[in-house]
């Protein structure tokens, strides 16, 4: 049976170009995690931050800086003082009871579905730079033009889960206007899932009119094809912006990411465990809001962690500490038995070096042990997320394919012939042209196609090309060889003239956060 995809006219290449197509840009399948996780926190340890988190949601509060959730918490009973909510512990934890453990993203091309939560994971790019470091590796502005790059190779790299949403912020477009233009830009370029804009509630009421169009009306009233994120102000605040925005996403049973920001000891106490703590709180005050919005909608715990430097206060990426947190806070997750977002491959450094190397596989491999399910950033951030590296985008996901398969876990199916070829070739042998060794060769070892593992006299005969060179000629090669997974034209031109409509009533100002 053919799988028509959604909004999706498919065009096969010519077979003159299947037979020269040596590279494969079918998406990964969600990756089901099957390695034991690094789990520092013993029982007694995990129900002492539990129970500190509540103390601080029944004590200290939450402030709910938003008049509509403050009545939709005093609606069931919670007490509130001024814009401050004191939630109760057994009212948190029933509530968020309801949050679906599990759930499946709907994609456009529904081949790139992808069952969620519990042991299965997705990488996301990274989002919200200002900069970019482009295909020559010059830091500029970026523009609409390159936010369509990045589009195209998160869809054409297969360890990308998703075309995310702005990964770069296009500047030769009104920032008013701007969500609709990178929505847009999301669902053409990719037909994997995507990221939507909560920068307004409008701004992510229009995401939502749009995922209508593309997916056909009431689609998404039970099918998640779009992530939210919702970011709270840390210490201990959720602001009208997010919570309105969430409303949206959560009303029509879309995921929210609901992430606390976390800079270690600037906005919380600079401890690890006390700043666990109050991250659960917030984020479980926020989870149990989607709850209170609508039972049953699909939330994730999140975060966005990062520690300061206490010389200059500049946030930090790959320190020992933020691993930690991210062992403990999956910890948690699972405790509370609800699906969790954590950030990848973060760096500060200024260009594609070393520094942004040590840092992203640092941070790399702390998620993999923590057991991510929502895995966000997770190609091209660098400078403390001001820029987003072209070079950086195409290794971080060679380097998140390689992660995909350490996690995968220890292949068994052929231990009985490789056994075999043990016996065939006997002491003083070799493999090389074993039949064995000619079947597997090309599944048994990941091979890197981005690193060099030549000799040095090979590499220099070759141009002695270093990484950020062979990385960008990889990403010109690969725009150089995309297809567009064309949209259905009828759904192409009533996502346009929806944007033309919006366009013609929304002033194109350059302030956020626009309310029409």
């Amino acid at each position: 049976m053919t799988v028509q995809a959604v909004g999706t006219i498919r065009k096969g290449r010519s077979s003159r170009r299947l037979k020269s197509q040596t590279r494969s840009f079918t998406m990964l399948p969600a990756l089901q995690h099957s390695l034991p996780l690094t789990e520092p926190l013993n029982r007694d340890q995990i129900k002492r931050i539990d129970n500190a988190s509540m103390d601080i949601l029944e004590n200290t509060g939450i402030h709910f800086r938003d008049k509509i959730a403050l009545q939709d918490w005093r609606s069931i009973g919670a007490k509130i003082v001024g814009e401050t909510v004191f939630l109760d512990r057994f009212l948190v934890k029933d509530l968020i009871k309801s949050i679906p453990e599990t759930f499946t993203y709907h994609a456009r091309n529904p081949k790139n579905n992808l069952d969620f939560g519990k042991s299965y994971c997705m990488f996301v790019p990274m989002t919200g730079a200002p900069y970019l470091r482009d295909l020559e590796d010059k830091r500029r502005n970026p523009t609409l033009e390159d936010l369509a790059n990045f589009h195209k190779l998160s869809h054409m790299l297969p360890s990308m889960h998703s075309s995310a949403h702005h990964i770069v912020e296009p500047y030769d477009h009104p920032i008013s206007q701007r969500h609709l233009r990178i929505t847009y830009s999301s669902m053409r370029y990719s037909d994997k899932t995507f990221m939507g804009m909560t920068t307004s509630p409008k701004n992510a009421e229009d995401v939502i009119k749009m995922c209508d169009i593309l997916f056909g009306p009431g689609f998404i009233d039970s099918h998640p094809v779009v992530t939210g994120n919702c970011n709270g102000n840390s210490p201990l605040v959720w602001d009208e912006t997010m919570l309105g925005a969430m409303r949206a996403f959560c009303k029509r049973n879309q995921p929210v990411l609901c992430s606390p920001f976390v800079l270690g000891g600037a906005n919380t106490p600079a401890s690890v465990a006390p700043t666990v703590a109050q991250l659960n709180a917030e984020a479980l005050s926020a989870l149990a809001y989607t709850q209170v919005i609508q039972k049953g909608a699909p939330a994730i715990y999140g975060h966005y962690l990062s520690t300061v430097s206490m010389k200059s206060g500049a946030p930090m990426a790959g320190t020992p500490e933020i691993s930690l947190m991210n062992f403990m806070i999956g910890q948690l997750a699972r405790y509370y038995k609800v699906p969790w977002r954590t950030s990848n491959t973060l760096g500060g450094a200024k260009t594609f070096d070393a520094q942004a190397g040590y840092e992203s596989a640092t941070t790399l491999m702390a998620v993999m042990m923590s057991g991510a399910n929502y895995i966000w950033h997770s190609a091209g951030w660098n400078e403390a997320g001001m820029h987003c590296s072209t070079a950086k985008f195409i290794v971080d996901a060679e380097q998140c394919a390689m992660a995909y398969r350490m996690a995968q876990g220890i292949n068994w199916d052929d231990f009985d012939e490789g056994l075999k070829a043990v016996n065939d070739i006997g002491p003083g042998g070799h493999y090389l042209g074993h039949p064995h060794t000619l079947e597997n060769f090309q599944r048994a070892f990941f091979m890197p196609e981005l690193f060099d593992n030549n000799s040095i006299e090979q590499w220099q005969a070759e141009g002695s090309t270093e990484i950020t060179e062979r990385a960008l000629k990889h990403a010109k090669s690969l725009l150089a060889d995309y297809e567009e997974p064309k949209m259905n034209e009828a759904i192409n031109d009533e996502l346009l003239e929806f944007i033309a409509l919006r366009e013609s009533q929304i002033p194109a100002t350059d302030s956020l956060n626009q309310e029409f």
